[in-house]
């Protein structure tokens, strides 16, 4: 990941072509570090808190070198329908990160989530008005990685309020459940009505798991931690959209691997975490036991992305052109 040279036996610069949707494997791994707190998996946590650090570290690094050495290749996939949505993955990462950092130490993730949501809102605005501004999309430009932009501003009281931002974090929440209810009836009317997802879009359909989960944790940040009826109706939102996905998990086979698979973590992770707090809370033993099978099964994933991205950087199949 860290080395993307021009060699002889290659028509283009893979650096050029490193692509923002990149980040989206820094949500995962982020993710991950954040179910394994919850679990009471100090050690682990730790140890996946620092591999997400170096992760986004190297990316942010190749990703700033390749907007200096080529400014119109970042400004294509600002252009392009589908990466733009990609790009709030960025500060997404660092709201994650920073809710990472507040167990070991209060004032970096503070000063962490400061700039993540500073970013976060500009972001927002950003790919909003280039949403609704002079350029016409199409349907089959929808995905459910339009929902990138809007959990990300879910993302922010999960650490905000603790932070103490809790005004800042009503702003974000606020935001984020109005366009993530929007975006719902457009990625549903998308997927019902038009053509099928293309092949490397389909681990995308799990993002629709994200949106209700976030929010519950971010709800119980902002309510005090009780769990009320709104609380119970984002927990059940995000099992009804588990099992819709469920349903699809078939078409996942014999797909080839692209980075769009990284999109099965996240949501994974923080559903994982929602059904170990919604079991703390209940309290509910059977939660407790569905979070840490949830768990299991998100280390398993990650484990299986880390290696299949390795293994796909070896071979020079990713920072291809389209």
């Amino acid at each position: 990941m860290t080395a993307l040279p021009e060699t002889a036996d290659l028509p283009h610069n893979r650096l050029e072509h490193f692509p923002v949707p990149f980040f989206a494997a820094v949500m995962g791994l982020s993710g991950l570090t954040l179910a394994l707190h919850a679990a009471g998996a100090e050690t682990a946590s730790i140890g996946a808190l620092a591999l997400t650090l170096l992760v986004f570290a190297a990316l942010a690094g190749l990703y700033t070198l390749k907007a200096l050495r080529y400014p119109q290749a970042v400004a294509a996939e600002w252009r392009h329908p589908v990466k733009l949505a990609f790009f709030p993955a960025i500060s997404i990462s660092l709201l994650l990160i920073a809710t990472a950092l507040r167990p070991v130490s209060e004032e970096l993730a503070r000063g962490v989530w400061l700039t993540g949501a500073a970013a976060q809102g500009a972001l927002t605005l950003a790919v909003l008005s280039n949403w609704i501004g002079h350029r016409p999309f199409q349907t089959m430009h929808i995905s459910p990685a339009w929902f990138i932009p809007a959990v990300g501003n879910v993302v922010a009281p999960v650490a905000g309020v603790a932070l103490g931002f809790p005004e800042t974090s009503w702003v974000f929440f606020s935001a984020g459940l109005i366009f993530w209810l929007v975006l719902l009836v457009l990625v549903m009317n998308r997927l019902v009505f038009h053509d099928p997802l293309p092949g490397r879009m389909v681990p995308t359909l799990a993002i629709l798991i994200a949106p209700p989960a976030v929010a519950f944790l971010a709800w119980l940040q902002l309510n005090g931690g009780v769990l009320d009826a709104f609380a119970r109706i984002l927990f059940g939102a995000a099992l009804v959209f588990l099992g819709l996905a469920a349903t699809q998990a078939a078409k996942l086979r014999g797909l080839p691997f692209a980075l769009s698979w990284w999109a099965l973590s996240f949501p994974v992770a923080a559903l994982t975490i929602a059904t170990l707090r919604f079991g703390a809370l209940a309290p509910s033993p059977g939660h407790v036991l569905a979070g840490r099978i949830g768990l299991a099964v998100l280390c398993a994933i990650v484990a299986l992305l880390l290696v299949r991205t390795l293994r796909a950087i070896a071979r020079g199949e990713i920072c291809q052109p389209e």
